[in-house]
């Protein structure tokens, strides 16, 4: 027996994808990614139309998904993220339904409970072997983690494994095992691995960034989550990288022995972990190659579910032991929400990911971004979109002070006593439209091009089509 379509087109016949369905993709593979291009242009070419396509992630390399939306081939999309080129179609309108935007907790919540349901799934991975046992870790396009295909495996009528590289069966070591796969096909190549790395993951060399990652460190250590046990997740920006080299040389001086550590995984992170900074990390995704290999080498890097990562509705998740994660933003507002999924025109150009459901989960959430970007102030009335509620914020760092949220007393005061140059979040936002002028507002129309769900479901903002001046 064997699962070995000759050809994708033979794959998506026999799976019995038919109009009006729903079909899911990962984004391990991120801005290299071949497949789901691939597979819809298949799509298109057998004639089947009104699809919608559920993927963690939308990026810049899915540009021809502007087309078939235009022919109506591709008819809606739910996502975490959505990049910018994308974006910005959407955002003038091109869609006839909204997009659906989720978390990377609230997607998995979404497929595990049924509401969100997935007739064929479409999982890339760099090798299999002919029955479905596949993994990220290896072969020549290996992207590490596939945490976030695991609940489409679960739980799509049909599975189909896209690979370059077939392994004798068994695959020992696998992310996905055959269990759940009905079909397996072989191509060329499903992207390339070099974009899995972005201009976001390289540590930042700007003054402004690596002044704002050590005052991240410093109200780290003044907050006292900084002991053994310590858990901590950043994000894979600049400064928040920055961050995570500062927190390094600061742990090993003063002898903490962290728990474990996750996010986007990143060679930093890794360091961290090689160090003896950290027991173990987590790893729902990498973010480059040093970040692979040792996923596939280290017992002590451990491969988990997008499920397990931050499904509010999953038993517990990893996201709930958190102590501090420290998260970017494109603005925040002076009820601390904040905007990562819309940019200072209201074009589209993000997405949650795990931002609200790391912030949800934290002991502390840590916002690190410049009071300036562009002559745009960061601090503003009311964010354009909602994407990490307030509530869930506990303190925003800039180079031009930190600002912690009324709800934590208790917070305020140790950062007072540690000589933190603490403001109020008010006076930041008048700081910035100070040196940077306050704003045109932007012109929205009324259509509802994307609604932002929040981690467990609910909607908590929505996103309308932007109107050219």
């Amino acid at each position: 027996m064997s699962k070995l379509a000759a050809s994708l087109r033979e794959a998506i016949v026999k799976s019995g994808l038919k109009d009006g369905m729903t079909i899911s993709f990962h984004h391990h593979l991120r801005n290299g990614d071949y497949v789901l291009n691939m597979v819809v242009d298949e799509i298109a070419k057998l004639g089947i139309k009104d699809i919608t396509i559920n993927a963690s992630s939308i990026f810049d390399v899915h540009e021809p998904l502007i087309k078939h939306i235009r022919n109506g081939v591709v008819t809606g999309i739910e996502c975490d993220y959505m990049g910018k080129v994308v974006g910005d179609a959407i955002s003038h309108g091109l869609m006839a339904k909204p997009v659906i935007f989720r978390t990377h907790g609230g997607r998995p919540a979404a497929i595990d409970t049924g509401k969100s349901h997935i007739d064929v799934a479409f999982i890339a991975a760099s090798m299999a072997d002919e029955m479905g046992n596949c993994t990220g870790k290896y072969g020549k396009s290996a992207c590490g983690s596939l945490g976030y295909a695991v609940s489409d495996a679960q739980h799509a009528d049909k599975v189909i494994v896209v690979t370059d590289t077939l392994a004798a069966y068994p695959l020992n070591d696998f992310s996905i095992p055959e269990v759940y796969v009905d079909y397996v096909v072989k191509v060329d190549e499903i992207g390339d691995p070099t974009g899995i790395v972005s201009g976001t993951t390289k540590i930042t060399r700007d003054p402004v960034g690596l002044r704002m990652a050590g005052t991240a460190v410093k109200v780290i250590e003044a907050s006292g989550l900084l002991k053994d046990g310590f858990s901590f997740q950043t994000g894979a920006g600049g400064a928040s990288l920055a961050a995570a080299v500062f927190l390094k040389d600061v742990m090993l001086h003063k002898h903490v022995k962290g728990s474990f550590v996750m996010g986007g995984i990143t060679g930093f992170l890794v360091d961290l972990l090689e160090s003896g900074c950290f027991q173990s990390i987590m790893d729902v995704q990498c973010f480059d190659q040093k970040a692979i290999d040792s996923l596939a080498k280290d017992s002590n890097h451990v491969e988990v579910s997008a499920s397990h990562y931050a499904s509010p509705f999953a038993k517990s998740a990893i996201v709930d032991s958190l102590d501090v994660v420290i998260l970017g933003a494109t603005q925040v507002d002076t009820n601390f929400n904040v905007n990562v999924h819309t940019n200072s025109k209201g074009l589209i150009m993000g997405g949650s990911g795990g931002h609200s459901d790391a912030a949800a989960g934290a002991k502390m959430t840590m916002i690190i971004a410049p009071l300036s970007r562009a002559r745009m102030s960061l601090v503003v009335d009311r964010v354009q979109t909602i994407s990490t509620p307030g509530s869930t914020v506990d303190v925003v760092v800039t180079q031009r002070g930190i600002a912690v949220n009324p709800k934590r007393p208790d917070l305020l005061e140790k950062l007072k006593s540690a000589g933190l140059p603490v403001v109020t979040i008010e006076y930041l936002k008048e700081l910035g439209e100070k040196i940077n002028g306050i704003p045109k507002p932007i012109h929205m129309g009324d259509k509802v091009v994307a609604k932002v769900e929040y981690r467990d479901g609910t909607l908590i903002d929505t996103i309308k089509n932007v109107i050219d001046d």
